[in-house]
């Protein structure tokens, strides 16, 4: 797969769909650390994560036919990991919420361009401490955290995910860095939260290459 790194998702699918599955690889390794980290954000262990990761895949290749490009491949192959999760949990969630003062001009309170950058601590405690913290909020601000502030989905692309306010999703986020922030503030890089790395991406790309070639 030389060059693959370079397609665009519409090429991949275009040539995925005329034929060449093993391009769906690509697919896989690229989107990865994404459905994870929104899987982690449902407080579902790292197993049943990978299952929902999977299923999500495959049911991602089952409908690429139906993909034309409305939205990004990113929002829409999260949005099939995000309906599998909450069939997973079962909970009803997303319900509008009482507006409150939101500063119109928000953007993610964790921004790698922070000037603390350099003297963040990067370690297997921190980690801890940072998935710990989040798996005690509600689930609603856990969703809204992890597509705004580690998935760096802007505004928008929240709410159509979430099929939800704009303002809700400012509201969320707002409330939601109000409850981490003594936490984790200066504390870490979003990118590093619930890291999906390379010794389980391999396995993920085999299982559901596996699969897809039976389809």
């Amino acid at each position: 797969m030389e060059h693959s790194e370079k397609l665009s998702e519409e090429e991949i699918i275009k040539r995925i769909l005329q034929g060449d599955k093993k391009l769906y690889e690509i697919i896989v390794r690229r989107f990865n650390p994404f459905l994870y980290k929104v899987g982690r954000a449902y407080n579902l262990n790292h197993e049943d994560t990978q299952d929902l990761m999977q299923d999500t895949f495959v049911d991602t290749y089952k409908h690429l036919a139906q993909f034309k490009g409305n939205s990004t491949f990113k929002t829409w192959i999260i949005r099939i990991m995000l309906n599998n999760c909450y069939k997973k949990t079962q909970k009803s969630s997303f319900k509008n919420e009482v507006m409150k003062e939101v500063d119109d001009q928000s953007r993610p309170l964790y921004s790698n361009e922070s000037s603390q950058t350099d003297n963040i601590v990067r370690n297997h405690e921190l980690s801890r401490i940072i998935e710990e913290a989040l798996s005690k909020l509600p689930q609603d601000y856990r969703i809204i955290f992890s597509l705004r502030e580690i998935n760096e989905f802007n505004v928008a692309e929240t709410a159509e995910l979430l099929k939800i306010s704009e303002s809700n999703v400012k509201t969320r986020l707002s409330r939601a860095n109000k409850m981490l922030r003594d936490v984790i503030e200066r504390s870490y890089i979003p990118a590093e939260l619930f890291d999906f790395n390379l010794v389980h991406c391999t396995p993920m790309v085999g299982k559901v290459l596996k699969k897809i070639e039976i389809l």
